[in-house]
């Protein structure tokens, strides 16, 4: 060992220099479609359906407040010219404003426009007022109902990239502070992207320096000696910039739920150290030189760290069979992450014990009499009380059953906004006074050889969107009918009754002679060039996943009930579907996930201790901290979205080092001979100290994510703090009542 510790330690040192270097080209990324699950038909749909229209993610909108109304001329001057000055920024495409809108009116020479606001003559300003507050197509669009708000409608390219998303805002955001507007809001995949990208890179930093700042204190408590906290805290820190920098060597983007990455790797490293240096310093003071105390603390606790490395990997793995780039990415890294972790306490670590004596290390005192009383009391309640902890873990099995029965995926987008920012306040500004977010689409396909502008099939169209207008959730409805209820309101003097389809095939064919001379280039948008496919397109109330599918199965039955199938078929389709969709997803994936891994954790078991016996032992107490993570979504009414469904891979991935740790001193005093009563006692001693530490970490480790402003990461934190903590209880309460059951002398 002593020949190979100093090029181990070089070595390292040239990793941690690439490591660096890694470290300065991390990628971090956002955007919706990251969560679209793979393989599913109605992406397959939606993916064509853009193809021949544009996207519903290509906007960015503006709301300039203005209390008590919109209407007045300096106010008015001011959102013209800014709206004028937004088609100059980069990625805008064009402008919607009510300050450009003009109506049309048809007189005896030709059509020309009358301005919808007039905004030089404030005479005209309570007229056009009441114009515009019952015409439909403004009111939650581009105006909100108390005419406090008038919103600038940018048209953005689709899918629009991190860079021309910063870009863009960078642009808007100075222009808009040319202006003395009284408060401004934005809403916008560009907007999205830009701030939860910012967010992400906060989140990494604040929870890798929180979690480091507690490990220290953590080590400090436990070895009181410069340098034996300074190995331990040189061994994490070196675990995570050298995880950190392979991600960036790989090229491995950061998504919403990179903010676990420091945290996981900081416990997961501290755990192993822990475990390591506790048997070096055992050994140490059981009279053994150092060379021979490395080497059994790296036969004995270096195979059991290695297992319950492979479990805790294996456990992020199973979120490969997540059709969800971001859970699968995380599961790949995750997992990954721990490796890293493990080789570098076992190599580093180590090489850096080798040169230390126990005295070095660790001040012994008191604290040991402590932990020696501690762990006497616990393992004497589980020989007097047997009875009770078998009670307890029935009842505590029977409350999560009933917890897990109440959880919902019931997901909505607020849930999973950062709290008191700018993005959420303008997020609840949208939802509460205008047409909110979340776009709902409804594919038009005609059949056999109709097509989309003739009279009974724009009728069908019009009655579709007249039903759905009926829900006071959906907002801002447009289909290609607009064009032919335009016209029918300009042949009405404009009245805003008139805004509906002509009733008679005569009207009808005349105004469509007058709607073929709107460019194609509007058209478009609403329908495909040859007239057979159409959209109808609004924007939802922010209901949550299941709340609209309801709503979904609701209108599909209405459509098949009152609408002529045999001219068009009707579909959902739209981000907004494709991204709630994951809800169904995610409960499939996470019971296969955790199935798989529960396999594959009980063939690493049987490889280890060859009996079934010790099967049983080590699964049972870790069953119930899975279910009683699932319990806690049920009772706290926690939406079990794509971000919280990670919980349960850590968790038990997590959970089941302990049992192996002590398991595995368990099997060595056996192999020795040692009966099953003073084995399970020793082990209780021995390996206790170590489970219960590093639980400690675990639990406090993942209580940093409170620090976040990310509500998932929160609820992340909390769900495996309080879980792994059950782990730890259950550990050593139910693993000695098994023991003696089922492995007897």
């Amino acid at each position: 060992m002593r020949q190979y510790r100093l090029p181990v330690l070089i070595l390292f040192a040239f990793f941690a220099a690439a490591a660096v270097y890694g470290c300065f080209n991390l990628k971090f990324s956002f955007d919706f479609q990251q969560f679209f699950p793979r393989g599913d038909e109605d992406l397959a749909f939606f993916l064509e359906f853009i193809e021949e229209f544009e996207g519903d993610d290509n906007f960015l909108l503006v709301a300039l407040e203005r209390e008590p109304s919109i209407f007045d001329s300096s106010f008015l001057a001011q959102a013209h010219d800014f709206a004028l000055a937004t088609r100059e920024l980069p990625e805008v495409e064009s402008m919607q404003s009510l300050t450009t809108f003009g109506y049309p009116v048809k007189t005896p020479f030709a059509i020309t426009t009358i301005p919808a606001i007039h905004r030089d003559d404030p005479s005209y300003y309570a007229s056009d007022s009441a114009r515009i507050m019952q015409d439909e197509r403004f009111v939650g669009n581009l105006i909100n109902k108390r005419g406090t708000a008038l919103v600038i409608a940018l048209k953005t390219p689709s899918l629009i990239g991190l860079e021309e998303s910063r870009s863009l805002m960078a642009g808007l955001e100075n222009l808009v502070q040319q202006y003395d507007f009284p408060d401004h809001h934005y809403l916008g995949p560009a907007y999205f992207q830009k701030e939860l990208v910012e967010m992400q890179v906060r989140e990494v930093a604040v929870s890798a320096i929180v979690s480091g700042l507690l490990v220290a204190f953590i080590m400090f408590l436990l070895f009181r000696r410069p340098l034996g906290i300074a190995v331990a805290l040189t061994s994490i820190g070196l675990g995570l910039l050298l995880f950190m920098g392979l991600l960036g060597l790989l090229g491995r983007e950061l998504n919403a739920i990179a903010a676990l990455y420091p945290v996981l790797m900081i416990i997961v490293g501290t755990s192993d150290v822990i475990h390591i240096m506790s048997k070096y310093i055992d050994e140490l003071r059981a009279g053994r030189d150092k060379e021979s105390a490395i080497k059994i603390a790296i036969k004995e606790i270096g195979l059991a760290t290695l297992l319950t490395s492979l479990t805790t990997a294996v456990g992020f793995a199973t979120l490969l069979t997540s059709r969800i780039d971001p859970i699968r990415n995380f599961g790949i890294n995750a997992a990954l992450g721990v490796m890293v972790a493990y080789v570098t306490v076992i190599l580093f670590t180590t090489s850096l014990l080798s040169f230390l004596s126990v005295d070095q290390i660790v001040k012994l005192g008191r604290q040991q009499a402590f932990w020696d009383r501690l762990l006497e009391s616990g393992y004497q309640f589980t020989r007097r009380r047997p009875g009770a902890i078998k009670i307890g873990a029935a009842v505590v099995a029977v409350l999560c059953a009933v917890g897990i029965s109440m959880i919902t995926t019931n997901y909505r987008i607020e849930s999973t906004l950062p709290r008191d920012r700018k993005i959420t306040e303008d997020f609840l500004f949208f939802e509460r006074e205008l047409s909110g977010f979340r776009p709902f689409e409804l594919a038009v396909t005609a059949r056999d050889t109709n097509r989309i502008t003739d009279f009974a099939v724009m009728q069908e169209i019009g009655a579709i969107e007249d039903y759905v207008k009926e829900f006071p959730f959906v907002q801002s409805t447009a289909s290609i009918s607009a064009v032919y209820r335009s016209i029918n309101q300009m042949f009405n003097n404009n009245r805003p009754e008139a805004y509906e389809l002509p009733d008679d095939p005569a009207t009808y064919r005349r105004y469509q002679r007058m709607a073929d001379r709107v460019p194609a280039l509007n058209l478009n948008v609403l329908m495909s060039k040859d007239r057979t496919k159409a959209r109808i397109t609004s924007r939802m109330d922010d209901l949550g996943a299941d709340s609209i599918k309801v709503f979904l199965q609701r209108t599909d039955t209405w459509i098949n009930e009152n609408i002529d199938t045999s001219l068009i078929d009707i579909r959902s389709t739209g981000t907004g579907l494709i991204i709630d969709k994951n809800a169904e997803y995610i409960r499939r994936n996470l019971l296969q996930g955790l199935g798989l891994a529960v396999l594959i954790v009980c063939g690493l078991m049987a490889l280890l201790f060859r009996s079934w016996r010790m099967l049983v032992v080590s699964l049972v107490p870790n069953i119930l901290p899975l279910l009683l993570a699932g319990a806690m979504l049920g009772y706290l009414g926690i939406e079990l979205e794509a971000g919280v469904s990670i919980v349960f891979a850590i968790i038990f991935g997590i959970a089941v080092d302990d049992t192996i740790h002590f398991l595995a001193k368990y099997r060595l005093l056996r192999g020795r001979g040692v009966g099953v009563t003073e084995a399970i006692h020793k082990t209780y001693r021995e390996a206790g100290k170590a489970i219960v530490l590093t639980s400690v970490v675990l639990f406090f480790g993942f209580l940093v994510m409170l620090f976040s402003i990310h509500p998932p990461s929160v609820t992340i934190g909390l769900l495996i703090s309080l879980t792994l903590a059950s782990a730890v209880v259950s550990d050593l309460l139910l693993i000695p009542l098994l023991l003696k059951w089922l492995d007897r002398d």
